[in-house]
């Protein structure tokens, strides 16, 4: 079957701020309670989906979330008004971070979505991921749910799932910790679900800072997913790496089709791991891009974000190369630098790189992995995706003013406080739904 694989990138929202709150996020916690630019960052994040889409890919976009959250707030005791609880929260600052943060953006921790070619009943699944291991996240999936469904809306075509029940033995943290392996996209392919402890006990575990995807949530999404056993593995990622940073899979690896670019520390034993790769996919060749700490050390890998990068079939190549979308500290950075020089030179299969300034993101603790969704769709399956989501020039032009208008080009953590910033928060969102055409998505249009 004929598909190809899109992206979904978040839009970064009107009240993007550096609130310190994701532990193990090493960019995160340096950067805790700057001042953030958010025009700056959706502008940026805007120019990353629009580079992609001239290049002939497939580029979507998922909205932001509604921050402030006040349902949170309420939940919590806060009450009146939604104005009147911003008041009484900004004598909870920490409170009043976590019902701000702006880590909704990083889609690539939205869901995990299976290619309806791997799945039993030959229907997209989508698991939208519960995030159970940081409060600031937890309270994303209703909202996460309701725009997967907005967006695929095809009950014939695709399988929404609810998230896992909450709690740490079955903690999910989405696509940035699924890879997908395939000679065509359309083809059948090997889910490879990385986790970062068992949630159940068992096994190894990091010692500074947490595993945050279970492997029984792994297990129970590749079983919604309808997933054949054969094609389907489960490795854990080195404690050592997380500890030394790598909070996610997608910070120490990536993948497209049949290639796997990945940091040798970022698994304890990669010759096993390719050689059950090499035996759950039979039928296509590998290409393993094993990247050696002599050359790029642990920490140059976290602090440049090398692997947190976009691996692309290079546009013109007839899917024979690959290229990297990759930050711009990549090139920073004097050894990923030399490394991708090298890389880009040789005779394997990625051929080339190009740099993106992220740097309001990157700040906040996410490339351009995390930026983005991936989604293998069919003709069909493309055909019923919302075209709101699906920007061409025109709609990217009008995005931008819609940034330009909206936006404030200075945030600290202390402007949250304001209430006035919620409502140009929510004005500012109420019109982007218009925009995209989804309709009452957030809670303050109910």
């Amino acid at each position: 079957m004929s598909a190809i694989e899109a992206n979904f990138d978040g839009l970064i929202g009107p009240t993007h701020n550096y609130a310190g709150l994701s532990h193990g996020n090493i960019a995160s916690a340096d950067h805790a309670l700057e001042v953030a630019n958010p025009k700056e960052a959706a502008l940026q994040g805007l120019g990353k989906m629009r580079r992609l889409a001239e290049m002939g890919f497939v580029q979507g976009l998922l909205p932001p979330h509604a921050r402030p959250h006040t349902p949170t707030l309420k939940r919590l005791g806060f009450s009146g008004s939604d104005h009147q609880m911003i008041v009484q929260a900004a004598r909870h600052p920490e409170v009043l971070r976590n019902v701000y943060a702006a880590a909704a953006m990083w889609t690539a921790n939205a869901a995990t979505i299976s290619p309806s070619a791997d799945t039993k009943d030959g229907r997209l699944h989508i698991t939208p991921a519960n995030l159970t291991t940081m409060f600031h996240r937890s309270i994303e999936p209703p909202t996460t749910s309701r725009m997967l469904k907005a967006i695929f809306p095809d009950e014939k075509l695709f399988a929404h799932h609810e998230p896992l029940p909450a709690g740490a033995q079955f903690g999910d943290e989405g696509a940035a910790n699924h890879s997908r392996f395939c000679s065509r996209y359309g083809d059948p392919g090997v889910e490879l679900f990385v986790y970062g402890r068992q949630g159940l006990g068992g096994g190894k575990a990091p010692k500074v800072f947490p595993g945050r995807q279970a492997l029984e949530a792994s297990q129970a999404i590749a079983h919604l997913h309808r997933l054949d056993p054969a094609r389907t593995l489960y490795v854990q990622q080195n404690p050592a790496a997380i500890d030394a940073g790598a909070f996610h899979n997608d910070v120490v690896a990536v993948a497209n089709r049949n290639v796997f670019f990945y940091h040798e520390e970022a698994f304890e034993d990669p010759d096993e791991l390719e050689v059950a790769l090499r035996r759950a996919g039979a039928g296509f060749d590998f290409a393993f891009v094993r990247v050696p700490s002599n050359q790029v050390p642990a920490a140059d890998a976290v602090g440049s974000y090398l692997f947190n990068s976009q691996l692309l079939d290079r546009p013109g190549s007839g899917g024979h190369e690959m290229m990297l979308i990759l930050p711009e500290e990549a090139r920073e950075i004097d050894s990923t630098r030399a490394y991708l020089e090298e890389l880009t030179a040789g005779s394997g299969p990625i051929t080339r790189a190009e740099f993106l300034d992220l740097r309001q993101s990157m700040r906040n603790g996410g490339g351009p992995a995390c930026l983005r969704l991936r989604v293998v769709l069919s003709e069909p399956e493309l055909s019923a995706v919302h075209k709101g989501v699906l920007p061409d020039e025109a709609q990217f032009e009008r995005l931008e003013d819609w940034v330009k208008t909206h936006y404030r080009d200075r945030l600290l953590p202390d402007d949250l406080a304001d209430p006035s910033l919620m409502g140009e928060s929510y004005r500012a969102l109420d019109e982007l739904t218009e925009i995209l055409g989804l309709g009452s998505l957030y809670h303050f249009q109910r």
